[in-house]
């Protein structure tokens, strides 16, 4: 990969792992909640997901996925329901006191992990990745050791921005009303997804 195409291809990773979608809100969410040490798992689990589709984008998985419309749209509706689940729970719990489970660093873990794996985002992403800058005629193993650790150090450096976000609307809002609209909003957040996602679905 010559210069000007890694240049092309870390500006688009950027703007693809810096636009907000679920993963970050779940970021904020969480550092806001429980603390920035706990949501730094969310960009763990987050890059376990990113690990896990740039290997299924270099054999053509994602590809062959996209190339399914109806497979594409099953899991666009498996997503859109556990995102609108996420964001209904939150609005309910809102108002009251995290039970010590929700805490756990593997429940925060699997949900993060869910969370970026259902993306349609995610899929798109990947998919526009390997298709515009990943060329045919060179050997794909060859382009992956100048791709993988720019996604990642991207990924992850936005993610720990989001944390940090969250973690500092968490300092703000100290009163229990001002905590419970924030999270509210928060969860708003992820049943908008939701509805959209399942609304492309279609």
């Amino acid at each position: 990969m010559t210069f000007s195409a890694w240049l092309i291809f870390a500006t688009f990773w950027a703007v693809f792992v810096t636009t907000p979608g679920p993963n970050a809100v779940n970021c904020v969410n969480v550092a806001m909640t429980y603390g920035l040490q706990k949501a730094v798992i969310c960009v763990l689990a987050i890059l376990t997901q990113a690990c896990l589709f740039l290997a299924l984008s270099a054999y053509g998985v994602t590809a062959l996925l996209a190339a399914s419309p109806t497979a594409f749209a099953v899991a666009k509706w498996i997503g859109a329901g556990f995102l609108i689940y996420l964001g209904v729970k939150g609005w309910i719990t809102a108002g009251r006191e995290i039970p010590a489970t929700e805490r756990d660093g593997h429940n925060i873990y699997i949900k993060a992990l869910l969370i970026a794996t259902i993306n349609p985002k995610s899929f798109a992403g990947y998919f526009a990745a390997f298709t515009q800058f990943i060329h045919p005629d060179i050997p794909v193993l060859q382009q992956m050791w100048v791709i993988v650790p720019t996604a990642l150090t991207l990924t992850s450096l936005s993610y720990l921005g989001y944390c940090a976000l969250g973690a500092g609307l968490g300092r703000m809002a100290t009163t229990a009303i001002m905590n419970m609209w924030v999270r509210r909003i928060l969860a708003g957040c992820f049943v908008i997804y939701g509805i959209l996602l399942g609304a492309f679905a279609q």
